[in-house]
């Protein structure tokens, strides 16, 4: 582990160059290497600016689209200047407890737009991500989002209840959560997923960064805050 976090940090400190290449060819500064292990309290920060680097990279290269919601998938202000990116899964639970960070985060700042990326990850959840997408197309996913986790853990019954709580057209909503836009959506939420190295939810994506888990309120605004 030490010998990593040195890695980590010496390829942050000569510019985030790759940390193997300096390795292997023996290219390294060794007084930088001797100042960094006589430091150790530095290396985890070094090793932190790496790789938010990496994560600010990996940004780039998907570009804008992340930010851009599902048509009506968003909590808060939906012209808000703040935008947090939020991958969830209603049958989480610490997506549940987050739900709750998010709405006093949208409280308290009214420039705060969430884009909400459904990404089904747990076992029965596909159900109720299918259903809030048919509620953003009709107009009510905040009211279906913030329903379904009240009444989670997600299953037919629930999905169904929560719809019906907000008073979505089942016909409609049924057709429109087995459609090839939904489908799409739902594997470009994984992909997306899959290429920022998210390993569960709550993962988050905000002011060029990326995060994981129920951070808390304070932490979120100050991500935003950047």
């Amino acid at each position: 582990m030490k010998q990593l976090l040195t890695t980590a940090a010496l390829a942050a400190a000569c510019g985030f160059l790759g940390a193997a290449t300096w390795s292997v060819t023996g290219l390294a500064d060794k007084r930088t290497e001797a100042y960094l292990l006589d430091n150790p309290q530095l290396l985890p920060a070094m090793a932190q600016a790496y790789e938010e680097q990496a994560a600010s990279d990996r940004l780039a290269q998907i570009g804008d689209q992340v930010y851009e919601p599902f048509p009506g998938a968003v909590l808060g202000n939906p012209n808000g200047s703040k935008v947090l990116v939020e991958f969830t899964d209603y049958n989480c639970p610490y997506c549940r407890v987050a739900s709750k960070q998010v709405a006093d985060l949208i409280a308290q700042d009214p420039e705060v737009k969430v884009v909400i990326r459904e990404w089904s990850i747990f076992q029965g959840s596909e159900v109720a991500s299918r259903m809030a997408l048919a509620a953003a197309d009709q107009g009510k996913f905040p009211e279906f989002h913030k329903a379904m986790f009240e009444l989670a853990p997600a299953s037919a019954e629930s999905v169904r209840e929560a719809a019906e709580r907000v008073g979505l057209d089942m016909t409609r909503a049924q057709e429109f959560g087995q459609s090839r836009v939904v489908e799409a959506e739902l594997r470009s939420n994984a992909l997306i997923a899959q290429q920022m190295g998210f390993t569960g939810t709550p993962s988050w994506i905000a002011g060029g960064t990326t995060f994981e888990g129920a951070i808390g309120t304070s932490a979120l605004q100050t991500a935003l805050d950047r």
